[in-house]
């Protein structure tokens, strides 16, 4: 079991991992050894995701998350497999952690009365100074 949450917690047969062949260079070591890792979680039929949390991780995972609801990352960071599972699962478990936060709602404010004399104060000022600039015609 993967403990993400007090309340969220995800089996590890839920998540299905594959090892892939690492992109970029590294010569033999690289097209021999299969050190890459990808991840596939299938959140929209985890029982401890429910559909706030879902709708949220949809959007936070962007790209990564395929229309049928399956996460997928990859690592290929270090050259170990085992340490670039950990980091795929480390990134996993980081992304449903920030997608159960629920938002806080955003109160519409006025801006005050002081701060708006002050914004004007602050433009005429700068009015002012321009109007300096410009070319003097008693010379």
């Amino acid at each position: 079991m993967i403990k993400i949450s007090d309340t969220i917690s995800i089996d590890e047969d839920e998540i299905e991992i594959k090892f892939i062949r690492s992109t970029g260079p590294g010569g033999q070591h690289v097209n021999k050894v299969e050190s890459a890792v990808q991840i596939r979680f299938d959140a929209k039929q985890c029982g401890t995701i429910n559909e706030a949390i879902f709708v949220r991780l949809k959007k936070l995972s962007g790209q990564r998350m395929t229309a049928d609801g399956v996460v997928i990352i990859t690592a290929n960071s270090t050259r170990s497999q085992i340490r670039n599972k950990e980091e795929a699962i480390e990134r996993l478990a980081e992304l449903i952690k920030k997608a159960s936060i629920v938002p806080k709602n955003r109160k519409k404010t006025k801006p005050s009365f002081a701060s708006k004399t002050r914004r004007l104060e602050g433009k005429k000022r700068k009015g002012n100074l321009k109007k300096l600039r410009g070319k003097n015609i008693s010379e």
